[in-house]
């Protein structure tokens, strides 16, 4: 009997700042929809293993092995943390047949956040990376000009002007929606029949012409670290 192999893919969610309380204590925190949750240790380190990066759990093992070297004893085993901070959504989770529909299960309700334009966040972000050991000399690409391909830019000019999902954006451009600067805008390129919901558009999009390059337009810029993740 031959079993049926799937794919699973794991990211962080939320951007990362240090918190320092009134008698000088700092203490890592994560951000995830304006709300600050703590993490010990052990969930930093996966929640960075994960920063930027779409990963198995094989390559999780690896790379978290090789930290765990410098980290005080662990509390829990790695699945139970992994599975700790997606319940608490700070990492998210995507499983499929293929590569592709993983990526796409993974991406489809993350929002999407460009880090260009914000300069606290591309700061917060420099820090993260230098504590994390990244020499100066690759941090600074945070600071510098990206060169986006034309699907890219396009991703980066509707997700400016308002908070939209993977699945969201690959609408847009099934649609051809270039302006969603109003919620109205954004609502009618969103649900333009009387069969899609705002609940079932990340399965709809799943069969969408621009599934594909829209979904690797979103992965190639979080990878090259131009945005971030959100969950609303």
């Amino acid at each position: 009997m031959n079993v049926k192999k799937t794919s699973t893919y794991y990211t962080a969610v939320g951007h990362f700042r240090r918190k320092t309380d009134e008698a000088g204590n700092s203490c890592p925190v994560i951000l995830v929809n304006q709300e600050e949750n703590i993490v010990d240790m052990q969930e930093m380190a996966v929640w960075s293993i994960l920063s930027w990066r779409f990963l198995h759990l094989e390559q999780i093992e690896r790379r978290y092995n090789d930290m765990a070297r410098e980290l005080p004893p662990a509390r829990r085993e790695l699945e139970t943390c992994l599975n700790r901070l997606e319940v608490r959504g700070l990492i998210a989770r995507g499983t499929g047949d293929t590569d592709f529909e993983a990526l796409y299960d993974l991406l489809g309700e993350l929002y999407v956040v460009p880090i260009s334009e914000s300069l606290p966040l591309r700061l917060a972000t420099f820090g993260k990376l230098l504590l994390e050991g990244v020499p100066f000399s690759k941090a600074k690409v945070l600071f510098q000009k990206d060169k986006p391909s034309e699907r890219e830019a396009q991703v980066m000019a509707l997700s400016r002007q308002a908070l939209v999902s993977t699945a969201e954006l690959i609408k847009c451009a099934e649609v051809g929606t270039t302006d969603i600067s109003t919620d109205e805008k954004l609502m009618d390129a969103l649900i333009d029949d009387d069969y899609t919901s705002s609940d079932s558009l990340v399965f709809e999009m799943l069969q969408a012409e621009q599934r594909i390059p829209v979904t690797m337009a979103v992965a190639n810029l979080y990878l090259r670290k131009q945005i971030i993740f959100e969950r609303v």
